[in-house]
């Protein structure tokens, strides 16, 4: 399968999304590599092959970084998915996780040889765990929250054993589903009990067996040495000692049966206290502590993934770190298997400039490559591998051109081409529809954003920033002119700081940039507004901390610590931003819940013609080969719930009453609980956004019924935990969940006249079919943009899903197979406007989006060099329909591609299933580009269409233009 690597980067032409899991494996995506190279994909792209926790669904909690995940297939499925692609002449783009791990049960032999050694493990520094807590009960010692109760009432009630392992020689604690290793310097005194069982004359041989045992184990160094030579032996003698215990157990039976005896003895007996003192005191001599869950947010000591804390954090500043986890997929990478990587959640790594840097070189050298040119000179089109980031991109923030990288997974890019069917002007009418719905419930989006980082930082991730205020203590008594501040002022002080942070993070390692300095001073200036009774120098000191700048004078070595002071709080404010923004706010704030997804501002309402042409030509000249995404699955809203939700915006006063009088139908439905009516407002106004937003396409049977009544009770029942108001998932209010479920399955119930259901299907029917003809629209640019487009799982086609897990169900690839043989049939029909006609007639089905991505796809591969690298060129629009046309050109010097699409389609006045095409455009115009001094005179071919036009001095008329589709791709080939 080794084959030479290019010296560049492979640029993909299109990539498409699968999710990889026990129900989709490597033989399941091989079957349908002839079908993605038929729609016109250059690469699969596929989420975290590598080992992770049994069941695992999504890939990201990965135990084993150097073996593929069995429960996806062998390394041969594997193996003949790569022949399969390169057959097809596709290649792959691989999902990769370096900054966290999955940890706390059984299968992560790094994370349990850390539990068994504590700082002494090999593995002690490869995840990032506080061993110098503030906290004595936490010094040299890892916090585990695994417990359901107080630790004291687990054990009395005999919920934790301990128990010997006799084939591996070892001792382990076991808590339902967790096995944790016991300390083998600890093994001594479990030897010794059962050494006592055996009569010192009858056993004497055995006992004297056990007693050399202890002995040695005895003499192994403690835990918590800090002499690297006795660590090193520590790690050396303990695996043969556990082998030399394996091994008489095997021989001996007597020796094996006394050992499990004395093991059994140290369990406790329930309803005696003084039983369990003896494994009390065995737990308490682990490196690690137990403890309820609950505490996780208040006390753990090693860095997480967000709040998730099965998910444990890597140090992957460090060489060896990076090693360990990146070796297999490097080989894969340069034995040509993989051609490009996607990073998942680099804001969370210490250095991730350094990071790309290294990846970059690695391959490099891995591959027999040239070394990569250093990446400041910004030309991404010379690295060796094709890299790109899962990052959200503030629309005031630039990617770091530092970076090795060539763009991001494209939540920017989904934002603004959602934000472009948005009519923004509709803004002010629809928040004060959304108040008027919800009264005392709404909040404006930055204040929310605000309270709910701070909601964040008091409750789950609480300990971490104990952790680095503390630090920060440390820091100021560093020097006498700062000594003075107090703890809790430097807390509220830094708390402020990170609730007002602009963006998730900078990105300071030796010194700031213009960027990551304006961002300080951003949070800064608006920490001191919101902190008006704190004193004002404590943000003055905490600034300087945040840029590494001392004061003059300052003591030798300050300098350095306030740059890891620095390092540590930028990885604190991105999961922060994440858990307060993304997963808190966004489920808050429901004034049109299109907006509110991965990377979204709802502030930020709608985008108008220019500043979508503004975002696609500084793509263009400064990230040509970034990602373009329109539903990840990452996202809260399928990219075709959204935009069926997004025709709110063009009907604001039909909405208005249409919520209103759904909310009198349905009040009869509602639960009074704690003396309020369940479900909130708020949430029945996200339910009614959601139910416009998904409702299948057709008459649906009681079956089809209840199984959407399911699913959508699933995703509110998860936006109702999120927003942490009346539930959430650390403390379910059961009974306001048994009402939100009432609720939803009442309006949904396949009864007789249920009016709210006949009325939902008539009203739905508007959105399907507006929302149809957007999707057209955004599959059709994100296609043909600049970038490279990628397509999730199933969304070349309609595809109605929502939040994770949902957006993981089994894809109709029967139907889409067949879509895709009859979409080639037309396309090579020279007349093709009746089925064109028919196909958009039924445009909410799916089919019409579905050609209107595969001709897209088609257009792109047969230009694809041209398209790769091509400038982008807005094109003016004149006329009565100039506010609903988009057009724009790609132009590499010699050819020519025109994308033309309409927007705000309620707008055009057309009833539903009237097709907006044809003299619906009227005197609209596109003004082309001028060659030279002269004008745009060269004929252009639609690839949709079939159809040749002939511009009329440098002018195409739009109703020529989109004469049987809402969408056109034009191209053209000077002589």
């Amino acid at each position: 399968m080794s084959s030479p690597r290019p010296a560049e980067a492979v640029i993909p032409r299109a990539t498409y999304r699968v999710q990889l899991h026990s129900e989709f494996r490597f033989e399941d995506a091989t079957a349908l590599v002839p079908y993605w190279a038929d729609l016109g994909i250059s690469h699969l792209y596929i989420s975290p092959p590598l080992r992770a926790r049994p069941g695992s669904q999504h890939g990201y909690d990965v135990v084993a970084h150097n073996e593929l995940n069995p429960e996806l297939g062998t390394r041969e499925d594997f193996d003949r998915m790569i022949e399969a692609l390169h057959r097809h002449e596709m290649g792959l783009l691989v999902d990769i996780v370096p900054n966290h791990m999955g940890v706390l049960g059984g299968d992560n032999a790094w994370w349990l040889d850390v539990l068994e050694n504590g700082a002494a493990a090999e593995h002690a520094e490869y995840f990032d765990i506080d061993w110098s807590s503030a906290d004595p009960a936490l010094t040299g010692r890892v916090l585990l929250p695994i417990l359901g109760d107080q630790y004291g009432i687990v054990l009395e009630r005999g919920e934790l054993k301990l128990g010997f392992e006799a084939d591996e020689g070892r001792f382990t604690l076991s808590y339902y589903e967790h096995r944790l290793p016991i300390d083998p310097a600890r093994y001594g005194d479990l030897l010794r009990r059962a050494a006592r069982g055996f009569d010192a004359k009858t056993g004497g041989q055995n006992r004297q067996a056990l007693e050399h045992l202890a002995e040695a184990f005895d003499r192994l160094p403690a835990h918590d040495t800090e002499d690297s030579a006795a660590q090193k032996r520590r790690q050396t003698e303990q695996p043969e000692l556990k082998a030399r215990l394996a091994e008489a157990a095997r021989a001996n039976p007597a020796l094996k049966t006394a050992i499990e005896k004395a093991t059994e003895s140290i369990n406790g007996r329930q309803g005696d206290r003084t039983s369990f003192d003896a494994l009390d005191t065995l737990i308490n001599a682990q490196p690690y502590r137990l403890a309820q869950w609950r505490v996780a947010g208040d006390q753990i000591n090693y860095r997480r993934f967000f709040d998730i804390n099965d998910l444990a954090a890597l140090s992957m500043e460090r060489s060896e770190v990076f090693e360990d986890t990146h070796r297999l997929i490097l080989e894969l990478a340069a034995s040509g298997a993989i051609d490009g990587l996607r990073i998942d959640h680099p804001d969370g790594l210490a250095d991730p400039a350094a990071y790309f840097e290294q990846l970059q070189r690695r391959y490099a050298e891995v591959a027999g490559l040239p070394a990569p040119p250093p990446p400041s000179d910004g030309k991404a089109e010379k690295l060796p591998l094709y890299v790109v980031v899962e990052k959200i991109v503030a629309p005031h923030e630039e990617v770091p051109r530092s970076w090795a990288v060539h763009g991001t997974t494209g939540y920017r890019f989904a934002n603004v081409i959602n934000g472009l069917m948005i009519d923004g002007n509709a803004k002010a009418r629809l928040d004060r529809a959304w108040r008027v719905f919800v009264k005392d419930d709404a909040e404006d989006f930055e204040e929310l954003s605000w309270h709910c980082r701070h909601i964040v930082m008091e409750s789950s991730l609480a300990g971490e920033l104990s952790v680095l205020s503390n630090a920060l203590l440390r820091l100021a008594r560093g020097d006498r002119r700062t000594r003075d501040f107090t703890l809790n002022s430097l807390r509220r002080a830094l708390a402020e700081v990170v609730a007002s942070f602009p963006v998730y993070r900078t990105y300071i390692i030796d010194k700031a940039s213009a960027q990551d300095r304006k961002f300080i001073d951003w949070a800064i200036g608006s920490a001191r507004r919101h902190a008006v009774g704190e004193d004002p120098s404590v943000f003055d000191f905490l600034r300087r901390v945040m840029l590494g700048r001392p004061l003059p004078g300052a003591p030798a070595g300050l300098a350095d610590r306030y740059r890891v002071f620095a390092r540590r709080i930028q990885q604190y404010t991105a999961p922060v931003a994440a858990k307060g923004i993304e997963d808190t706010a966004l489920y808050r704030h429901q004034r049109l819940i299109s907006v509110n997804d991965v990377g979204g501002e709802p502030d930020s309402f709608g985008m108008s013609i220019a500043a979508f042409h503004a975002a696609s030509r500084d793509r263009a000249q400064n990230w040509p080969h970034t990602m373009l995404a329109t539903s990840t699955h990452d996202a809260k809203r399928s990219e075709d719930v959204r935009a069926r939700i997004d025709v709110i915006s063009e009907l604001p006063a039909a909405w208005r009453l249409t919520v209103k009088r759904w909310a009198r139908m349905n009040r009869r439905h509602k639960r009074t609980v704690a003396g309020n009516s369940a479900p909130s407002r708020n949430d029945e106004y996200l339910l009614y956004q959601m139910l416009v937003g998904s409702l299948p396409n057709g008459p649906l049977g009681d079956e089809e019924l209840t199984e959407y009544a399911d699913r959508i009770e699933a995703a509110m029942l998860k936006s109702a935990r999120e927003s942490k108001l009346v539930t959430s998932w650390i403390n379910p209010n059961a009974p306001y969940e048994a009402a939100l479920s009432h609720f939803i399955h009442e309006l949904l119930a396949a009864r007789e006249n249920n009016l709210f259901l006949e009325d939902l299907q008539v009203n739905g029917a508007v959105f399907a079919w507006y929302g149809a003809l957007n999707s057209i629209t955004i599959a059709t640019f994100k296609a043909l943009s600049p970038g490279v487009p990628d397509f999730y799982q199933g969304c070349e086609a309609i595809e109605l899903a929502l939040v994770d897990p949902d957006n993981r169900r089994p894809v109709d690839y029967a139907r889409r197979r067949e879509l895709l043989a009859k979409a080639h049939d037309l396309a090579a029909r020279p007349d093709r406007s009746d089925e064109l006609h028919e196909w958009l007639q039924h445009a909410p089905d799916g089919r019409a989006k579905f050609y209107a991505t595969s001709c897209a796809l088609r257009l792109r591969r047969e230009h694809g060099d041209a398209l790769r690298d091509a400038d982008y060129i807005p094109l003016e629009v004149e006329g009565e329909r100039a506010s609903n046309v988009v057009a724009f050109a790609r132009h590499d010097g010699k050819q020519w591609v025109i994308v033309v699409g309409g927007r705000l389609y309620a707008g055009l006045g057309l009833e539903v299933g009237e097709l907006p095409i044809g003299k619906i455009w009227g005197d609209t115009v596109i003004n082309l580009p001028q060659l030279g001094d002269e004008p745009f005179t060269f004929s252009l071919t639609d690839a949709i269409s079939g159809q040749t036009l002939q511009p009329q001095d440098g002018k195409l008329a739009v109703s020529k233009v989109l004469k049987d589709f809402p969408v056109a791709t034009l191209t053209a080939l000077p002589p």
